[in-house]
């Protein structure tokens, strides 16, 4: 008698095995893969408990605070200026704003110790998913969001009545971060050429966090690195003419780091293939593909957008002898929400969800950690200038609240969307087709810094251009 085959394709290594299901994620997967899955679910867990003990220090912060906020302060000038008149007036909102800011912080510290609870409750009995660390998560997002966003109070000043009362409303500000319309010229901007200080349609960026700006200078065959505030940039891969040597690049289109190990990996695009620089060595990562943009997500994981096939797919770091896992298209050309139609650049988030530009389509899809199908989050109503049209989409980033931002190629504009929006927002360019401060001229790769500052490489113009956040 034939003994029953039992053994499935592991999730991981996505060869057939033994596996083992998890319930949190429904995946499944081999013995060595679950112990390394559960590994990264323990290290969540001790993230979130790390986040939890930073949120307990910042609500004991606030509580001893509450009269150095900037709030108080803005009183005290008042109460100063006004002088007698309305020093009475001054106290009473002072004693408004911490009696109401005490009530406040003691609802959320009620929430912050259930949650402590749960926590506590969870590693005492070493029982816990992907669902249970979701919830936990969510809890702690929702709570940190109440503390730091608060409907707060705020002074409405009317320096023509001065001496009247001061009104206190609620804030109408919006949320949304808005940059200067005219830039700065961090990188090229000296013509098209070769010398250390110029760029050959620079495709792709990458800034880490010191700022050095990393360029895939695609028609110099070459990656430069460009520290941050000088004037010229150094080569770092490349450089050697176009070629399938090891040490040449033939257009490369886009750049990523991994600052785990201070390696550079590129899309190596005519060459058909993913390649490693570390250190002037280098390594092919990926061969016979045909490669347009790369990802790394926290978990390690590569992700490639491959323009020929029309798909995304996903591998395990220094795991690249398989497939990989296709995780946005694969079901060939077309622009059914199952499909992409010359995927480029990809962004992925922290839940794992995959944005990609999919250009032919002129529209940006996003795919959830596991999906079959994809969604529109931007454009996908025809190619057009219109608010609710995108024109040749490239470069695609999402900010902590979810806000899309593509670089609309043609249209010579920077797109913000939320998504479920009908239409987006123009947040830099869209001024024509030009090479002034408040102008760009094929927009492709796009990156925030850490301080928020918006980067944009333009083709045309062969330069990066630096938009600051308005504070």
């Amino acid at each position: 008698m034939a003994m029953t085959n039992n053994k499935t394709l592991c999730f991981i290594c996505n060869e057939e095995k033994i596996t083992f299901n998890c319930k949190g994620c429904s995946k499944e997967f081999c013995l060595t893969d679950l112990i390394e899955h559960r590994e990264i679910l323990t290290n969540e867990l001790h993230y979130i408990t790390y986040q939890y003990n930073e949120f307990k220090q910042t609500i004991h912060e606030q509580k001893q605070n509450l009269q150095n906020h900037s709030l108080i302060k803005q009183i005290n000038q008042w109460e100063i200026a006004s002088m007698d008149i309305n020093q009475q007036k001054a106290r009473e909102y002072k004693e408004i704003f911490i009696k109401s800011s005490q009530t406040y912080i003691n609802d959320i510290e009620i929430k912050f110790k259930n949650l402590n609870e749960q926590i506590k409750q969870i590693q005492k009995e070493n029982e816990f998913n992907e669902i249970s660390l979701d919830y936990l998560r969510n809890q702690l997002i929702e709570i940190t969001k109440e503390l730091n966003n608060p409907s707060k109070i705020s002074i409405k000043e009317d320096l023509q009545s001065f001496i009247n009362k001061i009104p206190v409303v609620l804030p109408k500000e919006s949320k949304f971060n808005k940059w200067k319309q005219n830039a700065i010229t961090v990188v090229g901007g000296n013509g098209q050429g070769q010398e250390l200080n110029q760029l050959d349609r620079p495709y792709g960026i990458f800034i880490d966090k010191k700022k050095n700006i990393f360029i895939a200078d695609c028609y110099n065959h070459r990656i430069i690195e460009w520290k941050y505030n000088t004037k010229e940039g150094q080569i770092i891969a490349g450089g050697n003419g176009h070629g399938d040597r090891m040490d040449q690049l033939d257009n490369p289109i886009n750049v990523i780091v991994d600052e785990q190990n201070h390696s550079i990996i590129i899309a190596d695009c005519v060459n058909r293939r993913v390649v490693q620089w570390f250190n002037q060595n280098q390594q092919i990562l990926i061969d016979d593909i045909d490669c347009s943009r790369l990802a790394i997500d926290k978990h390690g994981y590569l992700y490639v957008s491959d323009w020929e096939k029309n798909e995304v797919r996903r591998w395990k770091m220094g795991k690249y002898n398989n497939e990989g896992i296709v995780v946005a298209g694969g079901n060939g050309k077309g622009n059914e929400l199952n499909q992409l139609n010359d995927p480029d650049f990809i962004f992925v988030d922290e839940d794992q969800s995959v944005y990609v530009s999919d250009e032919n389509n002129n529209r940006v899809m996003k795919w959830r950690k596991g999906a079959k199908t994809g969604r529109i989050v931007a454009g996908g109503n025809g190619e057009g200038a219109n608010l609710n049209q995108l024109s040749f989409p490239e470069g695609v980033i999402v900010d902590h609240l979810g806000q899309i931002y593509v670089a609309d190629f043609h249209n010579h504009r920077v797109m913000r969307w939320c998504e479920g929006d009908e239409e987006g927002e123009i947040v830099v360019g869209g001024n024509g087709d030009g090479n002034e401060s408040d102008q760009l001229s094929g927009p492709y790769g796009l990156s925030f810094d850490d301080e928020g500052n918006l980067y944009v490489a333009e083709v045309f113009n062969h330069r990066i251009q630096k938009f600051e956040l308005i504070l």
